[in-house]
């Protein structure tokens, strides 16, 4: 987050429901949860994203901590409501969608342009999907997220130990898959 100096303002008029400060916690972290969820492999990632910061709305008051510990906070919610949905899914399988060309084709899309460069990033995704899901989730939170491995076993519910070997070891699978079957760029 870039908030610095003006977090605890803009916190404060949060939690006195000032629609300007949600904006500025919105913008500033949607795009973190957003990358979360898309890493994760989230069905419908920008539904979730609504749904975290919905209950980051609801839930905002019994928040206490700094900026950092707000991110954390944020992230968590994120992690939660990824797995109801995971368990959502299972119980209620939807039926396929539509042809994604056809669809970018419709809305005016350059669907080569797309294609091309979903390519390289559709790799990349496959590639991260091969690993197990706490290796993902630690990876993501780490590097996307930026996030310290205390912070992220505090999500996790995980020891730290155990979280730096996940770490270890979803960067040593990482870099085999990548050299065997390198990425586009």
């Amino acid at each position: 987050m870039t908030l610095g100096q003006a977090f605890d303002s803009v916190i404060n008029a949060a939690r006195a429901g000032a629609e300007w400060a949600w904006a500025e916690l919105y913008d500033d972290l949607a795009p973190l949860v957003l990358g979360y969820l898309r890493g994760r492999g989230a069905a419908e990632p920008e539904d979730l994203t609504g749904e975290v910061f919905l209950h980051m709305v609801r839930d905002v008051g019994s928040f206490e901590g700094n900026e950092r510990d707000f991110r954390a906070w944020t992230l968590s919610i994120a992690h939660h409501r990824l797995l109801d949905d995971v368990r959502y899914r299972k119980r209620r399988p939807a039926e396929p969608a539509g042809d994604e060309i056809a669809q970018h084709t419709a809305q005016g899309g350059n669907v080569e342009t797309e294609a091309l460069s979903a390519m390289g990033s559709g790799q990349v995704m496959r590639i991260i999907q091969t690993l197990s899901s706490d290796q993902r989730d630690v990876l993501l939170l780490r590097m996307i997220a930026g996030l310290t491995i205390e912070e992220i076993a505090s999500i996790l519910e995980k020891r730290v130990g155990a979280v730096k070997a996940l770490q270890r070891r979803g960067l040593a699978n990482l870099r085999k898959r990548i050299s065997r079957e390198g990425v586009p760029l």
